[in-house]
């Protein structure tokens, strides 16, 4: 599936469970734009419940995630997790391993847009260790 080539309007409620080996339990995905070819941006609208984090992953060309509810977390490799608030945009350069997903006590959702490249958007890792 390819970026639509006119307007394309996206109705609620096409949602499925992320695969059970990117986090820490599955989560709901809806995908709002998938991109096939070089350069195509995804958009995914995540909602993950309390505690949820994904594994360490990249990007191959970056991903913006852009929180829309509840509280969450990130951590780029090396440096300290930052909380996450509606609102609130994270830029994650090319290749930068990190990882997200909600605080202990609240839910969290987000949309992510990323780019695809040689037909990946996301390289999966190793699960967090250590919240630090």
């Amino acid at each position: 599936m390819g970026n639509p080539e006119q307007m394309t309007i996206q109705r609620p409620g096409n949602v499925v469970r992320s695969p059970v080996d990117i986090a820490t339990a599955p989560f709901w995905v809806e995908i709002l734009l998938g991109g096939a070819a070089d350069g195509e941006n995804t958009a995914v609208r995540a909602s993950l419940d309390p505690g949820t984090i994904t594994h360490w992953h990249t990007h191959p060309r970056g991903q913006l995630l852009y929180a829309l509810s509840g509280k969450g977390l990130a951590q780029r490799e090396g440096r300290a997790v930052e909380e996450l608030r509606a609102g609130d945009a994270v830029w994650f350069a090319a290749g930068e391993k990190h990882w997200h997903g909600a605080t202990p006590d609240s839910p969290f959702s987000y949309i992510s847009i990323q780019a695809t490249e040689a037909g990946r958007i996301v390289d999966w890792l190793e699960p967090v260790e250590v919240l630090s």
